[in-house]
């Protein structure tokens, strides 16, 4: 039999080549070519099959006509993130900075399954007995969770055959290891590998399937980027430091919302869900002050009230500075030229601060009129009415544009006792609502001389 030419793979986009090379000739990384796990040497062993389910073709509808079957956590903000609950043969990557809570909260996930379904819990970096030491720091005493201290998938796979176990945890991706490869444990081509054969494991027997990550310097899980797309969900944790709040966001969900968020406070027993987020941003102090003005944005299904704040000074250098924080810094920018443009109120000469309160990420573009309010209240020292809450997109040309689910976000704020709403035209209802005045704006000017 002729033996087959080695090949090399990419570690970060996957290309192939037929002969090693310091940099990737397809995404130019440097040091990410390795050997292809079909070149391999054969080593005398062999990994164990997973059982294949024979591939039959059915029809759209006889497919559809089949109940989507999910199994509740018991932990309704992790449950709110992946849509309702745990998809049957589902794989889940959850990545996040060391320390920041992952184990602590799929391992109470665990516990909470185990008690209506088998669920096997495989640690690759900790012994039996310290996931059980950490269990019952938590206050969880549960005796259905199967505990395994392994690194090989092959024996992961085979206990969860054995077990007949209905969900997966695998704690970290980083520490696996597959006998199709002979690479080191955390490297691309062992990553890729030992997740290739988890995914194709929850497929085949309708497992779910649940993974830790570990993320680099830049915040992205570690190891090929191929992984993320051979996943069905992935969840990324995400905290200030220093801050006891948690915020788990899903990135990619198949089965789901993408961008859905759940809040949770680390606590003595573990994570805590937060059932009320909007009260948990909205830490205003008793008396009205310049630059802070309150918002309503939209976090996958869920409109949440957050603060911004602006400071504005007299620039230090001949360069002033524009910083925003949990809003994007361009963004900025080119609205303080709208400001400039269309509201004849000029910033040159001044540093402009802008700050999320509470460590949240804002991407959407209903907190531009915020924003600028909020700029304009610290240039003035004129604070904002305690009981108003706005938002808006603002055009280059001046016009205040509308943003989805208007309705929504004014009968979240009136929820949280706000009184009056400054928003868009276009999005005001056509019957008034119970609690709350909303005036509608189309123009930047109008809604300058409204907030103020």
């Amino acid at each position: 039999m002729a033996r087959s030419k080695p090949s090399y793979v990419c570690g970060s986009c996957g290309a192939r080549t037929p002969q090693w090379q310091g940099q990737c000739p397809a995404c130019q990384g440097w040091n990410t070519l390795e050997l292809a796990a079909s070149a391999l040497p054969f080593t005398g062993r062999r990994a164990t099959a997973t059982p294949a389910v024979a591939a039959t073709s059915r029809t759209v509808t006889e497919v559809t006509q089949q109940a989507e079957t999910r199994a509740v956590s018991g932990i309704g903000e992790l449950d709110r993130v992946l849509g309702g609950g745990l998809v049957a043969g589902s794989v889940i990557l959850l990545g996040g900075d060391p320390g920041i809570g992952k184990s602590t909260l799929l391992l109470q996930a665990a516990d909470a399954l185990s008690r209506d379904r088998p669920v096997l819990y495989a640690s690759g970096e900790e012994s039996v007995r310290q996931v059980a030491l950490r269990a019952r720091r938590l206050g969880l005493e549960s005796d259905t969770l199967r505990l395994a201290a392994e690194t090989r998938v092959e024996a992961i796979l085979e206990e969860a055959l054995a077990a007949r176990v209905a969900v997966l945890v695998v704690d970290s991706i980083q520490t696996m290891h597959t006998e199709l490869s002979e690479s080191s444990p955390g490297s691309a081509v062992q990553v890729r590998e030992s997740a290739a054969r988890l995914v194709r494991f929850a497929k085949d027997t309708g497992t779910t399937v649940l993974i830790i990550g570990h993320v680099t310097k830049e915040g992205v899980i570690a190891g090929p980027r191929i992984l993320e797309h051979m996943v069905d969900t992935v969840l990324y944790f995400e905290s200030d430091p220093g801050s006891r709040f948690r915020v788990v966001r899903a990135v990619k969900n198949r089965f789901g919302a993408a961008n859905e968020i759940g809040v949770f406070a680390m606590a003595e027993q573990g994570l805590r869900e937060v059932r009320n987020p909007s009260a948990l941003f909205l830490s205003r102090p008793e008396v009205a002050v310049p630059g802070s003005v309150v918002t309503v944005v939209r976090e996958g299904s869920r409109p949440l009230l957050v603060e911004l704040q602006a400071l504005v000074d007299e620039a230090a250098g001949m360069s002033p500075r524009r910083v925003a924080v949990g809003f994007d810094g361009g963004r900025l920018a080119l609205l303080l030229a709208v400001l400039h443009r269309h509201g004849g109120i000029a910033t040159a000469g001044q540093d402009v601060f802008v700050n999320v309160v509470g460590g949240v990420r804002i991407g959407e573009t209903a907190a531009d009129l915020p924003a600028v309010l909020a700029v304009l209240s610290s240039l003035r020292n004129r604070p904002a009415a305690a009981d108003t809450v706005c938002f808006g997109e603002l055009g280059l040309t001046g016009e205040v544009r509308p943003v989805p689910f208007g309705e929504e976000r004014l009968r979240e704020a009136a929820k949280q006792g706000f009184r009056r709403a400054l928003v868009p035209q276009a999005n005001v209802p056509r019957r008034a609502l119970d609690g709350i005045e909303v005036s509608g704006v189309s123009r930047l000017e109008q809604a300058l001389a409204a907030a103020f």
